[in-house]
C-alpha cells in the first residue's frame, strides 16, 4: 500500500511524538541509575543531577558487604514470580476455557462470578484472617504466592476473549470426534494456539509478583522470606528511622552511620534490571494479546 505525502507525515509526527513521551517516561530510570553512581556528598551538596560531579561505586560497595542478604531477597523473589507466574496461568487458562465454550451451560454464570470479583473485595481483614487461620500459610513462601493466583480477574477475561476469537469451536469438535477428552484438547489445542495472550497475561502476572510487598508486609514476619521489594522498603524504613533521631538518642549520635541516598537507588536499579531483561522478548506478544483479547466475543 502506497502511503501518501500527508500519511508520510503524519507517521513521522507520531513517530517523533511518540519516542519523545518514552524518553521523558525513561528519564527517572536513567535519573536514578546515575544516581546510584553518583558520591554521597555530590548528592548532598548539589541534588540529583544527570550530570554529577563526582561518580563513585561506594553504593554497590555497600551492597557487597550484604551480598549474601541481597542474593536471598533476589533468589526468593525469583523463585516466587516463577511458580506464581506458572500457577497463576495455569489456573487462569482453565477457568477462562469452560467461559469460553458456548456449548457448556454454565459459561455465563461462571462470567458473571469472574466479574463480580472485579467491582467488589471482600477487604484485608477477612482476606488476613481467611489464609492465616483457615489456610496457616503465615511465614511461608505460600504466603507470597497463593493469595495473588487469582487476584485479577481482567486477565480470566481476557484470555476467554482470545480463546473464543481465535480458536473456532469447530476446531474443538472435530478433536472431539477424533476421540480426544478436554484435557487433551486443552492442552494440545487451546494452549499452543494462544501463546499471545498468554506471554501478556504472564508479564502482567509476573510484574505483579516481582513488584509485590504487601503480602511479605501482610503474612511474614520472617526476614528470610523477604523478597528483593521488601528488602528494599526495609531498607527505607531504616534510614527513615535513623534519620528521625530516635537511634541517635538511644545510642549515641556518634554511633549511627546511615546508609546512603545512593544504595537506596543502587536497589532500586538492581530491582528494576531483571523486568528490562525479560519484557524486549516478550513485547512482541503484548500488542498482540491486549489486542485480541479485548475483544468483546
Amino acid at each position: 500500500m502506497i502511503q501518501t505525502r500527508g500519511e508520510r507525515a503524519f507517521a513521522l509526527f507520531s513517530a517523533i511524538v511518540m519516542g519523545l513521551v518514552a524518553l521523558a517516561a525513561f528519564l527517572p530510570f536513567i535519573l536514578i541509575v546515575i544516581a546510584s553512581f553518583t558520591k554521597e556528598a555530590s548528592l548532598i551538596n548539589d541534588g540529583y543531577s544527570f550530570f554529577p560531579k563526582q561518580f563513585s561505586l561506594a553504593a554497590y560497595i555497600y551492597l557487597k558487604a550484604s551480598a549474601y542478604t541481597f542474593l536471598r531477597a533476589y533468589g526468593v523473589s525469583f523463585l516466587v514470580t516463577i511458580i506464581g507466574t506458572a500457577v497463576g496461568l495455569l489456573i487462569t487458562s482453565m477457568l477462562a476455557y469452560p467461559m469460553s465454550r458456548r456449548d457448556f451451560k454454565y459459561h455465563n454464570t461462571l462470567a458473571f462470578v469472574v466479574f463480580f470479583t472485579m467491582l467488589f473485595s471482600g477487604g484485608v481483614v477477612p482476606s488476613y484472617i481467611m489464609w492465616t487461620q483457615y489456610f496457616h500459610i503465615k511465614d511461608s513462601l505460600a504466603a507470597l504466592i497463593v493469595p495473588n493466583l487469582l487476584a485479577n480477574g481482567f486477565n480470566v477475561l481476557l484470555v476467554r476473549n482470545y480463546f473464543k476469537s481465535n480458536v473456532p469451536l469447530d476446531l474443538i469438535e472435530s478433536a472431539q470426534i477424533d476421540g480426544a477428552t478436554e484435557t487433551k484438547t486443552f492442552f494440545r489445542i487451546m494452549l499452543p494456539l494462544s501463546v499471545p495472550v498468554l506471554a501478556t497475561v504472564g508479564l502482567f502476572m509476573g510484574l505483579a509478583y516481582w513488584n509485590d510487598w504487601i503480602n511479605a508486609l501482610y503474612y511474614v514476619s520472617k526476614p528470610q522470606y523477604y523478597g528483593i521489594q521488601n528488602l528494599l522498603v526495609q531498607l527505607m524504613n531504616n534510614i527513615q528511622y535513623l534519620n528521625s533521631g530516635q537511634a541517635g538518642s538511644a545510642i549515641g549520635a556518634g554511633a549511627v552511620e546511615l546508609p546512603s541516598s545512593a544504595v537506596r537507588m543502587a536497589m532500586a536499579v538492581l530491582g528494576i534490571v531483571p523486568i528490562l531483561v525479560v519484557l524486549p522478548p516478550l513485547q512482541k506478544y503484548l500488542t498482540r494479546g491486549v489486542v485480541i483479547g479485548a475483544v468483546k466475543g
